[in-house]
């Protein structure tokens, strides 16, 4: 996320309108259960209007391009949403498909408990979330928990918060896990190898809240299946189309340096083309039904978060947040401050911010930020995209509230990482 300019506009009257306006539109957000208002309603309307203030605070200011810089925040946007609505009109098609109900079927025809799930869909979570990303991640596997706790609400809600932690976990310790890890790789800080150093603090950060959040999970079976379930014609082609086009969207970001968003549309290309022989010989499949069905209130509450920290940081909010503190506290404690501040404002522009600073920093300073912003969102459900997803597919059941109440054993989690990467990575400091 590029800044407007280097100037600081936040005294003025219109900067701190606009940075009233984002906190009413975030407290709206995290109202959401209560007043049942969509979270993306509120966001959306900030947008447009700290936009506007945006240009009030600029005006008369010379060297400021207002337009530019909102174009940049729709671009990064445009990518975002490209990115996630081939991925998760892929999870609609397998789903559709009977993939999930039968994956359900075979957990249940296996004897495992809800217990065992827990365990096996935050261990699937965990191991892949550094490949397929974090938020791709809680989308899979978030349908498998749906299928599998179908009428059981006490299951669902520690089975979705230990799907965040585990897939925010892993998603840390390679640089395709977030975009934040991608951010922190491109700049040059951290090279590929590097962080695997954080292997360890990661998978700590998943185990411990796992450990606590276990015992709220019953021990009885999952409802019996009344009949078997088939996978429909094409679900394993799907599924192998799904595999080839995350492989080809890291391969093409890997080697030609293409943006992720062209490998997943081009994957959706492939799927369309298939959806035509499915069709020929199944009359009502229809894919863009299932295109349809994707999370919008998700995605339109990403365009309202984006533009809003977009507008802040063009008033110099972020930069000036940045500048100050790790002069004021100290890179280790800063560095701890930025993963809590994920948890409340998204972690891409905290990130971003840091690398524009560019402090003065040891090579595990560097690293400890990587964790933090990182794991930091799983303190609360809408402190990152995996979390908001799995809100929009388990509406009214994991909810903001849900997830507080175990944010004690989140933050043990948390804690536990920055304690075990200070003491194994002692020679990077």
């Amino acid at each position: 996320m590029m800044p407007a300019s280097t100037a600081d506009l936040t005294g003025s009257g219109a900067a701190l309108a606009a940075l009233v306006v984002f906190v009413i539109a975030y407290a709206l957000v995290i109202a959401e259960e209560f007043i049942q208002l969509r979270k993306s309603k509120p966001v959306v309307v900030a947008a447009g209007l700290i936009w506007m203030l945006v240009a009030l605070a600029a005006r008369g200011r010379g060297g400021i391009d207002i337009a530019a810089a909102l174009e940049r925040n729709l671009g990064e946007y445009a990518e975002l949403l490209l990115f996630l609505l081939a991925a998760m009109t892929y999870v609609n098609v397998l789903d559709e498909r009977n993939v999930f109900a039968w994956l359900r079927s075979r957990m249940v025809a296996a004897g495992y408990s809800l217990r065992a799930v827990f365990w096996l869909t935050g261990l699937l979570a965990f191991c892949l979330s550094p490949v397929l990303d974090n938020l791709t991640t809680a989308l899979v596997l978030g349908a498998v928990v749906l299928a599998v706790g179908s009428g059981a609400p006490r299951f669902l809600v520690p089975a979705c918060i230990n799907l965040v932690v585990a897939a925010n976990a892993g998603g840390t310790f390679s640089p395709f896990g977030d975009i934040t890890t991608l951010m922190v790789w491109q700049e040059g800080v951290v090279k590929f190898q590097q962080f695997f150093a954080l292997f360890l603090p990661a998978l700590v950060n998943w185990l411990l809240p796992a450990l606590c959040l276990q015992f709220a999970v019953p021990k009885a079976q999952p409802q019996p299946e009344r009949e078997r379930t088939h996978v429909k014609q094409g679900g394993g082609v799907i599924i192998a189309l799904f595999a080839l086009t995350i492989g080809g969207t890291v391969v093409l970001h890997q080697g030609l340096h293409l943006p992720t968003f062209l490998g997943m549309m081009s994957g959706l290309g492939l799927l369309m083309l298939y959806a035509y022989l499915i069709r020929r010989s199944e009359q009502p499949f229809d894919l863009f039904a299932h295109m349809r069905r994707v999370e919008w209130d998700t995605l339109l509450f990403f365009y309202g978060v984006m533009l809003c920290l977009g507008g802040l940081a063009a008033l110099g909010y972020l930069t000036l947040l940045s500048q100050h503190s790790y002069a004021a506290f100290g890179p280790s404690a800063t560095n701890i401050g930025v993963g809590l501040a994920s948890a409340i404002i998204d972690n891409i522009p905290i990130m971003f911010a840091v690398l524009t600073m560019h402090p003065q920093m040891s090579h595990g300073q560097w690293l400890l930020v990587t964790l933090t912003a990182g794991v930091g969102g799983s303190l609360l459900s809408v402190g990152s995209a995996a979390g908001v997803a799995l809100m929009g597919q388990a509406r009214g059941v994991y909810t903001f509230m849900a997830h507080l109440k175990w944010a004690w054993a989140v933050a043990l989690g948390y804690a536990a990482s920055i304690w075990l990467h200070l003491l194994v990575n002692a020679a990077l400091f």
